[in-house]
């Protein structure tokens, strides 16, 4: 595998300037979006990476090169349905296997759907309960027996402010959400005289491509174009009037790896400009 870049001293002593180098993590949902910037940041501080989700496949190899040339690691990708448990454990097999670890799991893999409770689609339901939160479980449980032999591991669930907070039209994935901090406590209870910690990241408006067809949505059906639709968008939920951006979420994840975290579990770190804070 390839290493970070390192510092030679006049003694021949190698030392890392990488805090995660040696350590492999898996991205769900990280073809495009908050997961793909998470992987660039664990990537860009030593750490190998395995991709996941949804794209054309020219489109994610071409990722996967520029990512691994870039940060100078390791990256793979598996193709694993977030809907299939037993794909799910193959991912984990996978990289193990090739990688040797997996010490990291960032469970991030979403879709989102929109009606009223009483319209909503069973079966939009049944996917976003399977894939929003159902993974994150068969995914942790397939790394944990490993993470707790090896006394280190680190599992981030990417959740919401709206596994906080709800809003109208939106049962799957507000249920999902909630569902998710809850996994997360639990894991981080169970695991809490080990070093594997678990924690929750929960941001408000991050403009990705899911977000961005909600704000298409608004515009069409309010006649707006997409500047007011966006500002619609942040002015009925996000007080600071600004998105939080793909790399603020990077960088709460890498801290989530860190030394310096190795006490912190069970939390949700929010990200969120002040939607909750209301």
């Amino acid at each position: 595998m390839t290493t970070g870049v390192t510092l030679n001293q006049g003694s021949g002593a190698r030392e890392s300037l990488k805090p995660l180098e040696g350590k492999v993590a898996i991205v769900t949902g990280s073809t495009s979006g908050i997961g793909l910037g998470i992987a660039k940041g664990l990537a860009a501080q030593g750490c190998a990476v395995v991709l996941n989700g949804l794209g054309e496949a020219q489109a994610i190899e071409n990722d996967r090169v520029a990512l691994e040339q870039e940060a100078q690691v390791t990256v793979r990708y598996h193709s694993a349905d977030m809907m299939d448990p037993a794909a799910i454990r193959d991912l984990v097999r996978f990289t193990v296997e090739k990688l040797g670890s997996a010490d990291i799991i960032v469970n991030n893999a979403g879709i989102q759907y929109t009606a009223p409770c009483e319209e909503f689609p069973d079966e939009k339901w049944d996917a976003i309960l399977a894939i929003n939160l159902s993974s994150a479980f068969h995914l942790a449980k397939a790394a944990l027996p490993e993470m707790k032999r090896r006394n280190w591991g680190r599992i981030i669930n990417v959740a919401s402010v709206h596994g906080l907070v709800a809003s109208a039209e939106k049962a799957a994935y507000v249920a999902a959400k909630h569902g998710l901090i809850g996994l997360t406590k639990v894991i981080a209870l169970e695991c809490a005289a080990t070093g594997v910690t678990c924690n929750a990241i929960c941001p408000g408006w991050v403009r990705t491509p899911l977000v961005e067809a909600q704000i298409q949505a608004i515009a069409k059906k309010n006649g707006l174009t997409i500047e007011e639709a966006t500002n619609e968008l942040l002015s009925e939920k996000q007080p600071s009037q600004r998105f939080t951006e793909v790399e603020h979420l990077a960088a709460m994840a890498v801290f989530l790896c860190s030394d310096a975290a190795s006490n912190i579990t069970g939390t949700q770190q929010v990200l969120d400009g002040g939607w909750t804070a209301r």
